[in-house]
């Protein structure tokens, strides 16, 4: 399982999108409407738009939507005069891109690929990358940020969401109860990897701090923004307990 984990979590997204996944609802004709208009918001995290002066000016700007798949994001960054680019590994996250691309009458440029392995572009390709919440599902998140520094432009941008490893201490919807020590990382422990199938998640891991924001800072980036986020949903939502975080990184 340990070399397959991604593709299984690929799969695993196709049939969540399928479902009716929050994360895998394209915008409407109206959302890309106003946002041609100047009138738009995106998400890195649940519930906390992304300030608007985090973005670098979007006319004609090359920007790599990292497993950001979806058809929520790339459309209005596309409406904005942004030229985009989308790498994902759900074959279904990117056919909602180019629903969205054919029924607006737009291009984007669509990449099946595994974030785990290099990126399949070269160097000093893009003005920004935009990566919501998703390296919770690979092992190993330094590679990732390597990566990204490779292929931003000098003077661009990362902006990233991740989680902080806080739900990963509970088992199932009891988030009262803490039940796991971390890490979580279900390629190493029993328990883990059967909750992981018997709820339907995939193949999850929690990071560090260190991995997360350690790691961005490692591969060369200064870090020039940072905010915590919710669940949305759930007890520590209510109890208004950060379990994401959302930063703005810059390539010097």
């Amino acid at each position: 399982m340990e070399s397959n984990y991604t593709e299984h979590n690929s799969k695993t997204i196709d049939q969540w999108v399928k479902e009716g996944w929050e994360w895998g609802q394209e915008i409407d004709h109206a959302t890309w409407e106003k946002a041609k208009q100047g009138e738009w918001s995106v998400l890195l995290t649940p519930t906390k738009p992304v300030p608007k002066d985090w973005f670098c000016p979007m006319q004609g700007a090359k920007i790599l939507g990292l497993a950001s798949g979806g058809g929520q994001q790339m459309p209005i960054f596309t409406a904005l005069g942004a030229e985009c680019t989308v790498l994902d590994y759900s074959q279904e996250q990117l056919n909602k891109e180019k629903l969205v691309a054919q029924r607006e009458g737009y291009h984007i440029t669509t990449v099946r690929a595994d974030m785990t392995k290099p990126l399949p572009f070269a160097d000093e390709s893009f003005d920004q990358i935009f990566h919501p919440v998703s390296n919770c599902y690979v092992r190993e998140v330094r590679p990732i940020w390597k990566e990204c520094f490779r292929v931003l432009k000098k003077g661009g941008i990362l902006l990233a969401g991740f989680d902080n490893g806080f739900n990963y201490l509970f088992a199932g919807d009891d988030e009262t109860t803490i039940h796991y020590a971390l890490p979580f990382d279900p390629l190493q422990n029993q328990e883990q990897y059967e909750d992981c199938v018997e709820h339907d998640d995939g193949f999850q891991f929690s990071h560090t701090i260190e991995e997360q924001i350690g790691g961005q800072l490692e591969a060369g980036f200064l870090l020039q923004g940072i905010y915590q986020d919710t669940n949305g949903t759930g007890f520590l939502h209510e109890m208004n307990v950060p379990t994401f975080y959302a930063t703005k990184a810059i390539k010097p």
